[in-house]
């Protein structure tokens, strides 16, 4: 139930919470910190020129206070890293992937015990990428103003209404993760998330190989597999380039640019600046390696995989899935794609055709929910 005094307390909280700019604050706010059961957690990043986002600052609110972590105190990681690591401390955040991928990059942590509280409100019929601003209208009745989403958070100093409206992102959350477990235990639905989150965690730790990279375009079912194999090793230079270099990957090569050398293959720096979308500075800079690269990939024999075009009655069967899943949504009252996305059940039809082992998604509490009735439909011979 919705107490209202402990709303106040939370907004209240907003209002003055404690910046963190030194070694000895944030290892005083640390002592506090270590005393609580549960806290919400967020975080505040920039994502346009660099590979790996930039923190730019780390909130941290038990529902009556809120303290905010500035990153760029060199003493403020290994408490940071203690709290995100606390077996005995709840953290709870919303939409969790991108936070989750961020503090591993640069606190070193993924915070655990974790509660996500998008996907708890997914379960609990809201849309999937339901967001916080929202979530919290739909549980606790406030509205939140969005006005500082597109701040520059690595930029100092932070203004009041920066400050105010980041602590505004966790300060609801611990009132928030008591509502939502309260309704899911109602449901034996609380095993549900403990399990997905279980498996954003591992999915944050594992580090998608840069071979894959090519994956990522749409369409590439249409191509053939020459250009394929010249994409793949493509890609795969500019995931490394990238991530070696810090930079963003459009920053190396565009989209637009890797996607051409691989239709056009030029064998000569000539043919190579003939490329539309290819900037000056990477003529320059990676002409000729890239030109190596793609003289290789076109002598290779490798097959590259590739989603082909799902033939007629892989279509059938899937439009009979989608069926199955909309019809169980409604029965459980969830959300469609929490039980599973085209693209996951298009995953799960190639694994079952290939008689490889089911994707993750479609094992644990989703196996009795949902899976077995999604099997009988892709081995129904009809």
């Amino acid at each position: 139930m919705l107490n209202a005094s402990d709303v106040e307390a939370a907004l209240t909280a907003a209002e003055c919470a404690a910046l963190l700019e030194s070694g000895p604050d944030v290892l005083r706010a640390a002592s506090e910190w270590e005393q609580c059961p549960l806290l919400g957690i967020d975080t505040e990043f920039l994502r346009e020129r660099t590979y790996r986002a930039e923190l730019g600052l780390v909130q941290v609110s038990d529902g009556r206070r809120a303290w905010l972590i500035d990153p760029q105190v060199e003493e403020s990681l290994q408490p940071s890293k203690r709290l995100l690591e606390n077996p005995d401390l709840v953290k709870v955040l919303h939409s969790s992937s991108e936070d989750l991928e961020v503090l591993y990059h640069t606190v070193g942590a993924i915070p655990d015990p974790l509660v996500d509280t998008q996907i708890a409100c997914a379960m609990l019929g809201q849309p999937l990428q339901m967001g916080y601003h929202h979530a919290v209208k739909w549980l606790v009745g406030v509205d939140i103003d969005k006005d500082q989403t597109r701040s520059n958070w690595c930029k100092r100093p932070l203004n009041a209404k920066q400050l105010r409206y980041a602590a505004m992102d966790v300060v609801l959350l611990p009132m928030m993760h008591t509502m939502l477990k309260v309704r899911l235990e109602k449901l034996a639905r609380w095993d549900w998330l403990e399990e997905d989150i279980a498996r954003i965690q591992r999915n944050v730790a594992e580090s998608a190989s840069a071979e894959d990279a090519y994956l990522r375009f749409p369409n590439i079912g249409r191509l053939d597999q020459e250009t394929l194999k010249v994409l793949q090793a493509l890609a795969a230079w500019r995931e490394r380039t990238a991530s070696e270099r810090n930079r963003a990957r459009g920053f190396v090569i565009s989209d637009a640019g890797l996607m051409q050398l691989a239709q056009q293959k030029p064998a000569n720096a000539a043919k190579l600046r003939a490329v539309d979308d290819l900037h000056p500075v990477v003529l320059s800079r990676h002409g000729d390696e890239l030109l190596s690269l793609i003289d290789e990939a076109m002598s290779s024999t490798a097959q590259v995989a590739s989603a082909e075009a799902l033939s007629g009655e892989e279509n059938r069967k899937m439009k009979a899935m989608r069926q199955v899943i909309l019809r169980r949504a409604a029965e459980l009252e969830v959300d469609p794609a929490l039980l599973g996305s085209r693209r996951e059940l298009e995953k799960l039809l190639r694994a079952h055709a290939a008689g490889e082992p089911l994707p993750e998604r479609f094992l644990g509490w989703r196996k009795a929910v949902i899976t077995d009735d999604l099997l009988a439909v892709l081995e129904d011979p009809a």
